[in-house]
C-alpha cells in the first residue's frame, strides 16, 4: 500500500496538541486592525482549539500528525 499524503496547507495552519485535540490560530488579525479595538485584537492573538465537529475531517488530512 503507498502512503497516506499529509495536506500541506492544513498542516501549516493546525498542530496537534499531547492530548490529542487539534489548535488553531483565529482569524481577522491580519489587516484592518484600526478599527478592532485592543481587547479584541489581543485575544484575537492567541490560539483556541479545533470544534469537535471538524476534528473527523483534520485526522484525514493529518494522518502523521
Amino acid at each position: 500500500m503507498p502512503k497516506m499524503k499529509t495536506h500541506k496547507g492544513a498542516a501549516k495552519r493546525f498542530k496537534k496538541t499531547g492530548s490529542g485535540k487539534f489548535k488553531r490560530a483565529h482569524a481577522y488579525h491580519s489587516h484592518i486592525l484600526t478599527k478592532k479595538d485592543s481587547k479584541r485584537k489581543r485575544r484575537l492573538r492567541q490560539t483556541t482549539l479545533v470544534n469537535a465537529v471538524e476534528v473527523k475531517k483534520l485526522k484525514k488530512l493529518l494522518p502523521y500528525a
